[in-house]
């Protein structure tokens, strides 16, 4: 009688499907196996058991595309087929970088103009980065995105409300989302992005929001690794960019001249690698990293510090919070970007936590990066043509403090 082998497959990198094929054992005839030769009961079994498999629940299937093979390296196979919600923004483009370079398929969701993305394309090898138009208010977008992968991370963020998201829709609303989906889908590991202040009593909506969005992920994906990274610097930032661009009122309006607020931002390329890490560490599920910098530093130090490596004159002046507040929402009415709001200037002047009880960058093997190492691959843009290829070795570190 022949004997039965089920291989399960996938088109390529898509929906699993099944092929159920009988092979007729060595002292068997092809004919007598399949022709018109056999008998009446073998035929009878061989249909029997096609449509036992046929029939039988739907099941996650492992296709070629999760078998790791190769020499490591891009053009390698490593095993990982993530979903990246949020890779077009500023960490996602390091993310998917480091996940191409490692020979990973990465599925990108986007609601963006195909111009927008289209820098992440040549991160990975010939149909390995694979783009996806998806609804973020729609469950079936998001099951389609995430049903062949076994990782998801989340780096969906917003620095300012619009009127189509705000807040509540962007940190809590839409990761609850992805979070039920992926373990409705079988994912294996979902990683999602929140804040190191995110803070149920927090002063800033954004933090608040942050702080009930990683309470909703973890209860409808107990397993999830949540990372809290400080605030983030590197090429193209929204932080020291964001200082720097000061200049542009004539001085530098901080609250309390900044001397009240500490802050500890950390390197985006750490960040990133560190979100690599964790896919690759299997003790990493269901657990909760802090990613710091090395160095923490008063707020009026750190800004003094940008415009010195920007060779710029520093002009702080002390702004009381209502002023600053006032201010911040002529810019948030403005039909264009904010180039602050009333969040964001609460964001800015609060002192990031210390949480020793958390894992960080150092468990996941990356040793932090110092912010006076790589400061000028942010700063050198705004330097004058004079002061251009200036040594950064000219330039006093900022001062570290222990609180």
């Amino acid at each position: 009688m022949p004997t039965p082998w089920t291989f399960g497959f996938s088109r390529s990198r898509a929906a699993p499907v099944q092929f159920l094929l009988a092979f007729p054992s060595p002292t068997h005839k092809f004919t007598g196996a399949f022709g018109k030769g056999s008998a009446p009961g073998e035929r009878s079994s061989i249909t029997a058991l096609a449509t036992a498999v046929l029939h039988r629940p739907p099941q996650r299937q492992l296709h070629h595309a999760l078998i790791p093979h190769g020499r490591s390296g891009r053009s390698s196979v490593s095993g990982v087929v993530a979903t990246v919600f949020g890779a077009t923004g500023f960490l996602g483009r390091y993310v998917v970088n480091h996940l191409g370079r490692m020979g990973s398929q990465v599925i990108i969701p986007y609601r963006c103009d195909t111009y927008d993305y289209m820098h992440l394309r040549p991160m990975g090898d010939l149909g390995q980065i694979i783009f996806l138009e998806w609804n973020a208010r729609n469950k079936d977008s998001i099951r389609r995105a995430v049903e062949h992968s076994n990782v998801v991370i989340n780096l969906v963020g917003r620095d300012w409300e619009t009127k189509n998201f705000d807040f509540e829709d962007v940190f809590v609303k839409i990761p609850q989302a992805i979070a039920q989906v992926s373990k409705e889908a079988g994912v294996e590991k979902l990683i999602h992005i929140s804040h190191l202040n995110a803070d149920i009593k927090s002063t800033s909506r954004y933090l608040r929001n942050k702080a009930v969005g990683e309470k909703e992920v973890r209860n409808a994906f107990p397993e999830a690794i949540i990372i809290k990274p400080s605030d983030i610097f590197g090429r193209e930032d929204r932080y020291l960019n964001y200082f720097a661009n000061m200049r542009c009122f004539g001085g530098i309006p901080l609250v309390s001249l900044g001397k009240k607020t500490v802050k500890q931002p950390v390197y985006v390329v750490d960040v990133s690698k560190g979100i690599v890490n964790a896919v690759k560490e299997p003790d990493a599920r269901g657990k909760t990293f802090a990613f710091v910098g090395p160095n923490r530093y008063l707020l009026f130090d750190l800004v003094q510090y940008v415009f010195a490596m920007s060779h710029r004159p520093f002009l702080p002046y002390p702004l009381p919070r209502f002023a600053y507040q006032w201010i911040a929402r002529l810019f948030e009415i403005s039909p264009f970007e904010p180039w602050t709001t009333r969040d964001k200037v609460e964001r800015v002047h609060i002192t990031d936590m210390t949480l020793p009880h958390l894992p960080g960058l150092e468990d996941l093997g990356i040793q932090a990066t110092p912010l006076e190492l790589k400061a000028i691959e942010v700063l050198r843009r705004h330097r004058t043509y004079r002061w251009l290829s200036s040594e950064v070795d000219e330039v006093k570190p900022a001062k570290t403090v222990n609180f």
